[in-house]
């Protein structure tokens, strides 16, 4: 019996694919560092989990594996990881209760606008895609959570005043994109 070159790469069990459920195996043991007051470990998993992002969409364009199950994957595992990192530190006081509800409510309605526009017959997967501000506002977030991270486990001052500032970064663009995706969500109806 003879198997193609390629089989692995038929398969939903590419390279990007495994990167992508190692990040959602990733976003457990975060919690447990983070919560077991093990900021360092936290703060190595939560950039290893990065990593893994931007190399998992790296190589599914070099290599040429990009899958249905990936596309569907990759955006579940990023917010996957970012939500339950705003809850962390939110529980932890390192970043304000009102963010982490502006931050899941933006979430909560855009994925709810999509199933709406699905139930409408609207081929969202087509015709939606990140705007730029959702990706800015992405981008900061990850910077704000990072630099939580950092200014709290190594107690830099600096930091904090920093943390301080790009939380109303993320809210004013958390609550911007929401409502462009909203705006746009509106003009498919």
């Amino acid at each position: 019996m003879r198997y193609k070159m390629n089989a692995f790469y038929d398969s939903n069990w590419t390279i990007p694919n495994v990167l992508t459920v190692l990040r959602i195996f990733i976003t457990p043991a975060f919690v447990v560092a983070f919560f077991g007051e093990n900021y360092v470990l936290a703060l190595v998993l939560f950039i290893t989990a990065g990593i893994t992002d931007g190399l998992d969409g790296f190589l599914a364009r070099v290599l040429n594996q990009r899958s249905r199950l990936g596309a569907m994957i990759d955006p579940l595992a990023d917010k996957f990881l970012l939500l339950t990192a705003f809850v962390c530190l939110g529980v932890q006081g390192w970043v304000p209760f009102w963010l982490i509800v502006v931050v899941f409510t933006r979430d909560l309605i855009v994925i709810g606008g999509l199933f709406v526009l699905h139930l409408y017959g609207v081929n969202v997967k087509n015709k939606i895609s990140p705007t730029m501000d959702s990706k800015l506002n992405t981008f900061f977030q990850i910077t704000l959570l990072l630099v939580a991270m950092v200014a709290h486990t190594y107690a830099i001052s600096g930091l904090l005043t920093l943390t301080a500032f790009l939380v109303y970064i993320v809210g004013f663009l958390t609550i911007f994109s929401g409502i462009r995706y909203v705006l746009i969500g509106f003009s498919f109806l």
